[in-house]
């Protein structure tokens, strides 16, 4: 059984189903696996809680 794990920040549900359909679809084919043999875990990353050097990227993205 391949996971495929994607860590990022908050995304909407369209975005999670079209990232994980592309996924799948691009290793399915590369891998010569079934697409129904794959599990995707989406771990969504606050920006508050992700830093980019020293700095968080909340604060990045306020500026």
């Amino acid at each position: 059984m391949p996971v495929i794990t994607i860590d990022g920040g908050k995304m909407t549900k369209e975005q999670k189903a079209a990232l994980v359909k592309e996924l799948v679809s691009a290793a399915s084919k590369i891998l010569e696996i079934p697409e129904q043999a794959f599990t995707t875990i989406i771990r969504e990353n606050d920006f508050d809680n992700i830093g980019s050097g020293k700095t968080l990227l909340s604060e990045k993205h306020n500026k």
